[in-house]
């Protein structure tokens, strides 16, 4: 049976008698007479086959049947009004609306936390569904179309809209007894000679193109499908692993690693989000966005000391030059 051919008030009055389990009690809730709200229930289990509600002593008691529609009327409902409420206007402290972002583990690492704060306290009804980067998902405008947002690194040239979020740069991560690890530092002959754990994404992270540059092929001996395994990589090994520095200082508490900055100029990783074209003027978007925006300026302000601090640590120094022995 089609929508059009029944009246959708019954299903108002269907999730109400079968929530009160009591005609006078519905009736009040939708300030509707016994007498109409009696009507809606003979004309339910008309259509129902079905008593739905049956006395049991002086109490009434859903039927099986009723059971199983109960849940399926109240999401039914509840979609229903979300649809009516939706337009040109979104107030965030009111939505229930949800959202679906993707973004690496590395991203959702540093700043889901902090973005979760705010949306608990500014928008508390409102969910956000978190997805990871799988592969061949940056190739094509389809999972623009499926997501709300999709935070990566800039220079993937995903079509749609985007807009840069937060900074970072890489830093190496060793074995804190390395005896490659002088004056906290390592060298260019380091990286060249020692084996390597890296992220394997598909493509060349900005350090890699880097070391490309500086003739650099690193020894990779472990690759891992994320950032966030690396670093509980190093401890006990040779091992060296470059990844972001927001997500070091994450681990370095409590994985067994040290972190050290790279022996040669910094190399930034920019993270964007990239939304499609037809999401742009919506303003529950706009807002995500918005939110979104300020939680990366935040993040940013609180790492800038951090960063400097780590600058300062280290004294001025020459590059090596590198020589790889044949």
């Amino acid at each position: 049976m089609g929508l059009g051919a029944i009246d959708l008030n019954l299903l108002v009055a269907l999730e109400a008698l079968l929530e009160e389990k009591n005609v006078t009690h519905a009736g009040v809730r939708l300030s509707t007479s016994q007498s109409a709200m009696s009507g809606s229930l003979a004309r339910l289990r008309r259509h129902f086959n079905d008593e739905l509600l049956v006395r049991v002593g002086r109490e009434y008691e859903l039927t099986p049947l009723a059971e199983r529609l109960l849940p399926v009327v109240q999401a039914s409902l509840h979609k229903a009004e979300e649809a009516l409420s939706l337009t040109r206007h979104f107030d965030p402290s009111r939505s229930r609306q949800r959202f679906s972002v993707v973004m690496s583990d590395y991203v959702m690492t540093v700043f889901v936390e902090p973005l979760l704060r705010v949306i608990a306290e500014e928008a508390p009804g409102v969910r956000i569904d978190f997805h990871p980067i799988v592969e061949g998902q940056l190739e094509n405008e389809t999972h623009l179309r499926c997501h709300d947002l999709m935070i990566v690194p800039l220079g993937y040239q995903l079509p749609g809209v985007s807009e840069t979020v937060m900074h970072d740069r890489f830093v190496c991560l060793v074995d804190p007894d390395s005896p490659r690890l002088v004056d906290g530092r390592l060298t260019l002959q380091d990286l060249a000679e020692m084996p390597h754990a890296k992220c394997a994404i598909g493509k060349l992270t900005p350090v890699e193109r880097q070391l490309e540059t500086l003739g650099i092929t690193p020894r990779v001996q472990v690759s891992t499908p994320g950032f966030n395994v690396l670093p509980f990589l190093v401890g006990g090994t040779d091992l060296v692993t470059l990844v972001p520095e927001r997500l070091a200082r994450r681990y370095e508490s409590f994985a067994r690693c040290a972190v050290v900055p790279t022996p040669f100029p910094d190399v930034p990783l920019v993270e964007a989000m990239y939304w499609h074209h037809n999401r742009h003027s919506d303003p529950a978007h706009r807002w995500l966005r918005e939110t979104v925006r300020r939680v990366g300026a935040a993040l940013g302000e609180s790492s800038a000391q951090e960063i400097a601090d780590m600058d300062d640590s280290h004294d001025e120094h020459a590059f090596p030059e590198l020589t790889v022995a044949s």
